[in-house]
C-alpha cells in the first residue's frame, strides 16, 4: 500500500519503513517558530524545566508581529521578555516588523518542502503550501522542543481533496477553502490532514495555495499540504528533484475524498461568527457595511493586493465605509508599491497599515463596536475578534472585498 503526503514525510524523518494513521512517533524537528504573544510563556516554561541551552539556535525563529507596534503598555513587556531570551540563548533568526509570522517563514526560506515545522500559533499549517508538515503547538511543547529538538506526534489519516477545471475570474482560493470548510464543518478535519490535488489546484500560484493551507486549521486540521512543483521549487529556492518524493501514491488510503469541479463554485462568504458557516454572495449581498479589511497571513499576499486594486482603479471607496489594507510582509508593501498597487488603493481612499497582523487579532488597526458590521479576508470572524463581541464579522476573499469597500455593502466582483 502506498503513502499519503504527510505519511511519507513522517517516515523519511523518523527513518522508519513504515507509519499509519494512529501511530504514536517521535520526530526531528527542522525548525520552530514562536512569535511575540507567546514567548514570555515559552521562555518561562523553558527555564522552568531545566534547560540551559538551546538545541540549535539556528533552527529557532523569533517573529514580532501581534503586539507590533504596540497598542497596549503591556505589550512592550513580551519585547523585553522576548530581547532578553535571543540574548542569554543566541537565537539568529529574529524578525522585528517584517510582517506576519506564517509570511516570513516560507517567504524566509525557514520552512522548506518535506521539513517538519512547528509554531506557537494555530495557523502554523500554512506552510503545507510548499509540501511542508507543519502544525500549531502550546508554549509547554514549544519549550519542549527548544531543548530537545524531537516531538511526539500521532500520524494523521488524510482527507483527500480534489479540484479540477478553471475557476470563474470572480472565484478565487479563499472561495474554495471557505466552500470545504463549509462542507465539511468547523470540525470536520480534527486531526486529520488534508491533500489537495486537481488541475485547479496545479494552475494555482504558491500564494493562493498559502491561502487554502492557513485556513485548514478551521476545519481542525492537523496540516494541509500540496505537492511540490516547478512553482514551489522556484519559490522555496530547492532543486524540483530533491523535493520530487513528496506527493500521494496512487495506492495510498484515504478516510475521505471530496471532490469539486472549479466552474460549479461561486463566491462565497462566512457569516457572523463561525468560519463554517458559509452563504454565496449572492444570499447575503445588499448587506450595508462599515469596514472593509484587505491582509492577513491568509489574503496579504501581491495577489491579493493586485486583485484588489484592479477591483479599485479608478474607483473610490463608498461614503462612510473604512478599508484598511495590510500587506503581510515588508517584502510584500515594497513589491506592491513598485507595483503601483498601494498607490491605487491609496487614491481609491485605502487606509494602508504598516506589515502586521494588527486588526486580524483585534490590536492596532481598526477595531470596531457595537453593531459594525466588517467583511475582512483573514481566518477568523469569531466573536469579540476585532472588537466587541457585537461586532458582526463577515469572511470573504479580496476580490468581494474590493468590490464590496466600492458598493459599501457586500457583494460580489464582476
Amino acid at each position: 500500500m502506498g503513502n499519503t503526503i504527510i505519511e511519507k514525510i513522517i517516515k523519511r524523518n523518523t527513518g522508519t519503513e513504515s507509519v499509519s494513521p494512529g501511530q504514536i512517533v517521535t520526530v526531528n524537528v527542522d525548525r520552530v517558530m514562536i512569535h511575540d504573544i507567546f514567548i514570555p510563556f515559552v521562555a518561562e516554561k523553558f527555564e522552568e524545566m531545566g534547560f540551559t541551552k538551546l538545541w540549535d539556535p539556528d533552527k529557532v525563529v523569533l517573529i514580532y508581529d501581534h503586539l507590533v507596534p504596540a497598542s497596549a503598555v503591556e505589550d512592550i513587556r513580551h519585547f523585553k521578555i522576548g530581547d532578553a531570551f535571543v540574548k542569554k540563548y543566541g537565537l539568529k533568526n529574529i524578525h522585528r516588523s517584517d510582517g506576519i509570522c506564517h509570511q516570513l517563514m516560507t517567504e524566509c526560506g525557514y520552512a522548506k518542502p518535506g521539513d517538519i515545522v512547528f509554531g506557537t500559533d494555530s495557523h502554523t499549517t500554512t506552510y503545507g503550501c510548499v509540501g511542508c508538515f507543519s502544525s500549531g503547538i502550546g508554549y509547554t511543547e514549544m519549550a519542549s522542543i527548544l531543548g530537545t529538538g524531537e516531538m511526539w506526534v500521532r500520524v494523521p489519516e488524510t482527507i483527500k481533496v480534489v479540484i479540477d477545471g478553471k475557476l470563474p475570474d470572480n472565484v478565487s482560493s479563499k472561495d474554495i477553502i471557505l466552500r470545504l470548510i463549509g462542507d465539511l464543518g468547523a470540525d470536520g478535519a480534527t486531526y486529520k490532514a488534508l491533500e489537495f490535488s486537481g488541475s485547479t489546484v496545479e494552475e494555482m500560484s504558491v500564494a493562493s495555495r498559502m491561502t487554502i493551507s492557513n485556513m485548514a486549521i478551521e476545519a481542525g486540521a492537523k496540516a494541509a499540504l500540496f505537492a511540490p512543483d516547478e512553482k514551489t521549487a522556484e519559490y522555496s529556492e530547492v532543486e524540483l528533484s530533491d523535493v520530487d518524493w513528496i506527493y500521494g501514491d496512487e495506492d495510498a488510503e484515504y478516510c475521505r475524498t471530496v471532490v469539486y469541479k472549479a466552474e460549479d463554485l461561486v463566491p462565497v462568504v462566512a457569516c457572523p461568527s463561525q468560519v463554517d458557516k458559509i452563504k454565496p454572495v449572492s444570499e447575503v449581498e445588499g448587506t450595508e457595511l462599515d469596514q472593509i479589511f484587505i491582509g492577513s497571513c491568509t489574503n496579504g499576499r501581491l495577489e491579493d493586493l493586485k486583485a484588489a486594486a484592479e477591483i479599485l482603479d479608478g474607483k473610490k471607496v463608498a461614503d462612510f465605509v473604512k478599508l484598511i489594507v495590510t500587506p503581510a510582509s515588508r517584502k510584500i508593501y515594497i513589491e506592491a508599491s513598485k507595483a503601483g498597487y498601494l498607490k491605487i488603493l491609496a487614491k481609491a481612499g485605502a487606509i494602508i497599515t504598516q506589515p502586521g497582523c494588527g486588526l486580524c487579532c483585534g490590536r492596532a488597526g481598526g477595531i470596531l463596536t457595537d453593531g459594525e458590521k466588517i467583511l475582512a479576508t483573514n481566518n477568523r470572524n469569531f466573536l469579540g475578534r476585532m472588537g466587541t463581541s457585537k461586532v458582526e464579522i463577515y469572511l470573504g476573499s479580496p476580490k468581494t472585498a474590493a468590490a464590496s469597500a466600492v458598493a459599501g455593502k457586500i457583494v460580489a466582483a464582476e
